[in-house]
């Protein structure tokens, strides 16, 4: 394993991934890849606290370099790729705060000070998330039957009832797509609150759009949970009832996990005051 010191510094530039109190195992660390373009993983050291680096050319990651790569959508999901590697890579002895993606610094002295600047909210950080995962939720209104196809049909004839019955009949679908898409979130919204039960925490992100899901039925909600590891178990059941038991038929819901916490790790925030919601006991 490679620390150094906060007190040497390095003009070079440096991408750190994450904090955490336990240095990974050194042979794990080597192991790890982070940027492509950058040296080996090492370990700094920031008070009591460790971080994940790694050096890496400012050709490639200065600021005006690294917006045009992350312009490119191939390179920025390599560097998000990369990213999750070095958090990974910390995270091997207990629980870590990742960084966000490209967080970078001039040396290791700034690196080193941005973190014992921020120890307080870290050390609460690593404390609230230690023996703790996430897990990803997304619900989607349930797709329409094949053969509900739309009435494109416009009103024929010049005679007023023709016109009428076609503009009722534009109502009746539109106040069937509204009270479709009420009981949907409806059961969203139950889904959540049963999820919830089993988890210490939650938090909303905003729902995506259909050119990321690729699904033509709209995102409802797309939450995370932080879950204890003693209850993993109960709450992977309670999601495979509402897959499978056919109690919310508007929705269908799909999830991931178990994660590193990205949802309830932000190191920038006040970890008592941010969007977390936090879920009675």
């Amino acid at each position: 394993m490679s620390t150094t010191a906060a007190g040497s510094a390095d003009p070079g530039i440096v991408c750190a991934f994450a904090v955490t109190r336990t240095p990974p195992d050194p042979a794990a660390l080597a192991a790890a890849r982070g940027h492509e373009e950058g040296g080996p993983l090492r370990v700094l050291s920031a008070g009591g606290l460790c971080l994940v680096v790694q050096d890496v050319p400012a050709a490639l990651f200065d600021e005006e370099a690294l917006t045009e790569r992350l312009n490119r959508p191939a390179d920025l999901e390599r560097c998000a790729r990369a990213h999750h590697r070095g958090v990974e890579a910390a995270a091997g002895r207990g629980p870590v705060v990742p960084l966000p993606m490209a967080t970078l610094y001039r040396g290791d002295l700034t690196a080193a000070r941005a973190v014992t600047a921020r120890q307080p909210v870290l050390d609460t950080l690593l404390d609230r998330l230690r023996d703790r995962t996430e897990w990803a939720v997304k619900v989607h209104a349930a797709d329409a039957p094949s053969g509900a196809a739309p009435d494109t049909g416009a009103p024929t004839g010049s005679g007023g009832a023709g016109g009428r019955a076609y503009l009722s009949r534009v109502s009746a679908r539109r106040r069937d797509r509204r009270s479709a898409h009420d009981k949907a979130l409806a059961e969203a919204e139950a889904v959540d609150a049963e999820l919830r039960r089993y988890a210490v925490a939650a938090t909303r992100h905003r729902p995506q759009s259909e050119r990321l899901t690729g699904r033509r039925a709209p995102q409802l909600l797309n939450i995370a949970y932080l879950v204890e590891d003693a209850r993993r178990p109960a709450f992977a059941e309670a999601l495979a009832r509402l897959t499978a038991d056919g109690r919310h038929p508007a929705v269908r819901v799909d999830a991931s996990g178990p994660w590193i916490p990205y949802s309830f790790a932000r190191w920038d925030e006040d970890p008592q005051a941010g969007p977390v919601q936090e879920v009675p006991a």
